[in-house]
């Protein structure tokens, strides 16, 4: 059987150097022509970020509390991958594994770790507890960069199951957003023998074949509206990297602003955030994301899963049991209807607040869902 490995992410103090160095290089643009985030992250805020970034957030700091998660290294499909494993106690804990997107990371699951393994010391019951596991996506984070083609999401769902029977877990579920959400889907369609159950915060579909969209109900009225939007004023980075992701990846592997711009416009647009990112996250939470991305030189590598996959997102029926969660600030909204097209839906919650990085926004909410879909299936 192929070594699963420890790992401990350990950066060095040249590599820290660098960063600074070329922070304090930046060649700023001039600064946008309306008093919003219309045209994009205003200059003042990206100033501001960069200068704390600069000056005041402390990598060593933040990468102690990232390590004391157990990470590990294995290889899947000649890869190598990395992946947080973290075992709980109680005996009955159902093996569950997490999957992130772009732009987030390993770190958008940092607050729910511990309230999912041990939920003894986090408000719940030892029945409702889970061993996790939480990979970085090839391309992403720690993991491995592929350099063939073919690394799209049937690919990664199959290293998934792989990586959890590796780790003992015949039976397991899984769960994600975003592109996890995209794999997560995939694992439910492709993979059932070994996985029982799906949750996603993030359900795709479309409007149920011959359904008239002339007069919509106010769920389907919203959905729509909200794609349009996406389609007409927020899509363009996804057509970037699902088409010339190396062209955009010299930037991003180059300037340190150019990669915390790229990904922290995103959380702005995607957030349920009332307007500006630091309503939820902090200023260190959000340069913990943006982090992963720049010390992995990961702009391009990781585009590249738009290439490879985009037009196949949400590809595949499931079957299995699959819970779904509806956050208002969400990118693009699935009535149920729509998503009971492509999942076997048996657990729908509409939440009262959250956008796109569920688990990281709002994880108490997050967790608390899973508790209740997952107890169904115990």
């Amino acid at each position: 059987m192929p070594e699963v490995l420890p790992f401990a992410i350990a950066i060095t103090d040249e590599e820290i150097r660098d960063l600074h160095d070329r922070l304090r290089r930046t060649r700023w643009p001039e600064a946008e022509t309306v008093d919003d985030w219309g045209q994009g992250i205003p200059l003042s805020y990206s100033k501001e970020l960069a200068d704390y970034w600069l000056n005041s957030y402390d990598w060593r700091e933040r990468e102690s509390r990232l390590n004391r998660f157990e990470h590990f290294m294995t290889a899947l499909d000649g890869l190598h991958v990395h992946f947080i494993h973290a075992r709980s106690k109680h005996e009955n804990a159902i093996p569950l594994v997490l999957t992130h997107g772009w732009p987030g990371s390993i770190v958008e699951f940092s607050k729910v770790i511990e309230p999912l393994v041990d939920p003894t010391s986090h408000g719940g019951s030892e029945s409702e507890a889970f061993h996790v596991v939480t990979p970085s996506l090839p391309g992403f984070g720690f993991s491995g960069k592929p350099t063939d083609a073919g690394t799209g999401v049937e690919k990664i769902a199959s290293m998934w199951d792989q990586l959890m029977v590796r780790l003992g877990y015949e039976r397991y579920v899984a769960q994600g957003g975003d592109w996890g959400s995209a794999v997560t889907t995939a694992i439910g369609a492709n993979h059932s023998d070994n996985c029982f159950a799906i949750h996603t915060n993030m359900p795709t579909g479309r409007p149920p074949k011959g359904a008239d969209l002339s007069d919509p109900d106010d769920e389907t009225k919203k959905a729509l509206e909200a794609r349009q939007f996406y389609q007409d004023w927020d899509s363009g980075y996804s057509k970037q990297q699902a088409t010339r992701p190396q062209t955009l990846g010299y930037g991003l592997v180059d300037s340190p602003v150019a990669q915390m711009t790229w990904i922290v416009e995103k959380f702005h647009r995607w957030m349920d955030c009332d307007g500006h990112p630091e309503n939820v996250l902090t200023k260190d939470e959000l340069l913990d994301n943006v982090m992963i991305y720049w010390l992995n030189a990961a702009g391009a590598s990781s585009g590249r899963i738009y290439w490879e996959s985009f037009a196949r997102f949400g590809a595949g029926k499931v079957t299995i049991p699959t819970g779904c969660a509806s956050y208002p600030g969400e990118i693009i909204r699935t009535p149920r209807a729509w998503a009971e097209g492509q999942y076997n839906v048996t657990h729908w919650s509409t939440m009262p607040r959250g956008g796109h990085f569920a688990a990281f926004e709002q994880p108490e909410l997050f967790v608390d869902d899973l508790r209740t879909f997952f107890a169904t299936l115990r």
